[in-house]
């Protein structure tokens, strides 16, 4: 995410001094395509890289101490990089999107929310995904998503609305004791005033969630704004074009406009839990 903020600010510190990428990484002896990946936040920027951008930019010194430690935090590990080796790349770059993300809005068609599952409840859903798998690396895998939960603790929590398809709570993952404990969490964790859980039933009918389950993150626009993200069998899909956010924000809210209220959806819990 640091790396995004800072690329972010290296595009707009080029557009202000109105030069063209491609003349530019030409003017450094870079290939058309690095320049962009740094801007993109795929590439990292090399200290002796900033600098050579910030003289052609013609950066003030205030400006390029900034840039500088952004660039040295943008090196550092994150918390979840440690189980790089258990994670899919494209989950890896979600998890650090959420860290930093001020609001979650989300469609949830299969299972329940990673921030809300119990750790019995990621098990039995990580051993029905991967049932050949080593206990070590499932052990991992459900630290990895119970750790992600700790933002919905910070200060300020984000703020996370979750609309949840009735499938969801029918489906007995891990039997129906781990699903009963699972559903009760919901309904504990819907009390908190940053969170809110809201039920889809089955008697909606048809509505615009039926191609699938996706989040809404909202970022500070420092670090470029709003992004969509979908999951994939083979892993997920970030998504961050204007018509892409116009189509899923569009879609979430008349997802949002069917779905039960939230005082009916924590009676429809209960009941479930029963």
């Amino acid at each position: 995410m640091v790396r995004r903020q800072l690329g972010v600010e290296l595009r707009r510190l080029r557009e202000q001094a109105n030069r063209q990428s491609g003349a530019v990484a030409r003017e450094l002896g870079w290939s058309d395509s690095k320049l962009s990946r740094i801007e993109t936040a795929r590439n990292g920027v090399s200290a002796e890289d900033l600098d050579r951008l910030c003289e052609i930019y013609a950066v003030a010194a205030g400006v390029r101490e900034r840039l500088s430690e952004l660039a040295r935090q943008s090196r550092q590990r994150a918390w979840w990089e440690a189980y790089g080796h258990v994670l899919q790349n494209q989950y890896e770059i979600y998890i650090g999107y959420e860290a930093e993300a001020t609001a979650i809005h989300g469609y949830y068609a299969m299972v329940v929310p990673g921030l809300l599952q119990t750790d019995e409840y990621a098990r039995a859903l990580l051993e029905a995904d991967r049932p050949d798998e080593e206990p070590s690396l499932l052990r991992q895998r459900v630290a990895v998503r119970m750790a992600r939960q700790a933002i919905l603790s910070g200060h300020p929590p984000p703020t996370l609305e979750a609309v949840i398809d009735e499938a969801v709570i029918r489906r007995q993952v891990g039997g129906a004791d781990v699903m009963r404990r699972q559903v009760r969490r919901l309904i504990a964790q819907s009390q908190r005033d940053s969170i809110s859980v809201r039920v889809l039933p089955f008697s909606a009918g048809a509505h615009q969630g039926l191609s699938g389950s996706f989040v809404v993150l909202d970022l500070p626009a420092n670090i470029g704004g709003p992004l969509v993200y979908c999951e994939g069998m083979t892993g997920g899909v970030v998504r961050s074009k204007p018509e892409d956010l116009r189509s899923y924000t569009d879609g979430y809210r008349s997802i949002s406009e069917v779905a039960l209220s939230a005082a009916d959806s924590v009676a429809f819990l209960e009941g479930a839990a029963r």
